[in-house]
């Protein structure tokens, strides 16, 4: 039971994660270790192999950009930001986060 649970969460990050990146590099440009490092801080546990496919699929769609910047610490870093087309895609994220989280309170209000 506690693996059907677990499964199901899975499920339900993999499908905000999208959001939780734009909504992360809103607020700046991020390279994927600190993207990584910022969603764990919100309890969404991520890893490379999920971010990086989702990171090309955003860019490609034309949501992310990203620069090369050397670092200090090692190797050069590929900083990610949010497009303009990103910002367009993040507020009707936003909004249809909105109209799910209503439709499942509202859902919710009916069993009470």
């Amino acid at each position: 039971m506690e693996q059907i649970l677990e499964n199901s969460k899975t499920q339900m990050r993999r499908g905000v994660l999208e959001y939780c990146i734009l909504l992360v590099l809103q607020k700046g440009d991020e390279y994927p270790s600190s993207i990584i490092q910022k969603l764990k801080d919100a309890d969404l546990i991520v890893v490379e192999g999920t971010l990086y496919p989702l990171l090309v699929r955003l860019k490609n769609q034309g949501f992310l950009s990203y620069r090369w910047e050397e670092s200090t610490q090692g190797p050069p870093r590929k900083y990610y930001s949010i497009t303009p087309s990103g910002r367009v895609q993040l507020q009707e994220l936003d909004a249809s986060w909105k109209e799910l989280t209503q439709s499942i309170d509202a859902l919710k209000c009916q069993q009470e």
